[in-house]
């Protein structure tokens, strides 16, 4: 006899046949429950507050050439820029002065010397520069800048990093080989990983959802390595293509699975909170580029991170990682706005001047 839906949302631990069923569900009424299970569960281990993480797409400079990113090296399309030490410190003081607790530095992968001391030189100066009554430890940071020796990932968190965030974008070893060059490696990236939480880190990571050729079991595995191996902070989101890549042919496919792909997504959320349970998990944009309220079904299915812009307004449409994205022509304080209301309309509360760490970090450490 198969077992009930609503009992296999109540276990404690759950094999990848478990996985694979939830993901599976499809009848409105079962997503409900899955829904709800989840928000019960985000509201249980990491209450009702919405951390906001203010994002800084300081460069899209790209050593690396992955198939299916915008700023891939050989996409001779994009203009190249990198912001000055000033303008990164504007955006962060805006973080500060608005009660976002937290920044994320993003860029695109270098491993130049000089890019490594540029990154390192602002963490500290962020850091001194935004100690204040409410902030006294000044911003919390989150690192985006790709696969580092352990050398390096101690330098940065010396200088005042404390998150960093590293997709693992699928834990398929023939999907990974398929969206990424030779060079780049399944094995390199999960060691990576485990660099980052030998040298202290909060560590994160996350998957891309309805890659071409993906299967719910790839998925369900996907969920399985977040477990299996403690990570304390999950972004995810839909591929959506973009069309100065290797992947652009796909893009009929993509459109016509638009509406499962973007459901699927919202179930990974939910089912990542339900075996995960105190991990932060965000409302990515990617949600938001597919639907006009994605992130807020994101909080719905169990997210509580969001990520406003604050990357000066006139570098944005050169940071395009996919296509569609949004929030290019809203400043950061019409970003901050827009984004208040969307939480507040979901009923959640946003967690103002607070750092919002993973609560599973704490309970690991």
């Amino acid at each position: 006899m198969t077992q009930s839906l609503t009992a296999l949302l109540a276990q404690k631990t759950f094999s990848t046949a478990d996985i694979a069923r939830l993901l599976s569900l499809t009848g409105p009424a079962d997503v409900e429950l899955l829904r709800s299970r989840a928000h019960e569960l985000v509201l249980k281990h990491c209450g009702s507050h919405v951390f906001f993480r203010g994002l800084i797409e300081f460069s899209n400079i790209c050593v690396s050439d992955c198939n299916y990113c915008g700023i891939r090296k050989s996409n001779e399309a994009v203009d190249r820029y990198m912001l000055s030490k000033d303008d990164i410190l504007e955006s962060a003081r805006f973080c500060a002065e608005v009660g976002y607790g937290s920044a994320v530095l993003q860029s695109g992968e270098r491993i130049d010397e000089a890019f490594v001391a540029f990154i390192e030189d602002i963490v500290r100066s962020i850091k001194k520069e935004t100690v204040s009554s409410t902030l006294p430890g000044g911003l919390g940071i989150t690192l985006c800048v790709g696969e580092q020796t352990e050398d390096v990932y101690r330098r940065f968190y010396n200088a005042g990093a404390h998150r960093y965030l590293l997709r693992i974008e699928t834990t398929s070893p023939t999907l990974f080989a398929k969206i990424h060059p030779p060079q780049q490696s399944l094995a390199n990236r999960m060691d990576c990983l485990d660099r980052l939480r030998r040298v202290g880190f909060q560590v994160g990571t996350g998957v891309m959802i309805g890659l071409p050729e993906q299967t719910i079991e790839d998925l369900a595995n996907d969920i399985q390595f977040f477990k299996r191996t403690s990570i304390d902070m999950i972004g995810m989101g839909p591929y959506i293509v973009h069309h100065q890549t290797p992947m652009a042919h796909y893009d009929r496919d993509i459109a016509a699975r638009k509406d499962a792909v973007f459901l699927l997504a919202l179930k990974m959320i939910a089912v990542t909170r339900i075996v995960c349970k105190d991990v932060n998990i965000a409302a990515t944009t990617a949600l938001q580029a597919m639907q006009y309220d994605g992130r807020e079904q994101g909080l719905c299915f169990g997210a509580n991170i969001v990520m406003p812009q604050t990357t000066p307004v006139d570098v944005r449409n050169n940071y395009l990682l996919y296509e569609g994205k949004p929030c290019l022509d809203e400043n950061a304080s019409q970003c901050k706005s827009c984004l208040e209301r969307r939480i507040r309309s979901v009923g959640r509360e946003i967690g103002t001047n607070e750092w919002g760490d993973s609560q599973h970090f704490a309970a690991r450490s």
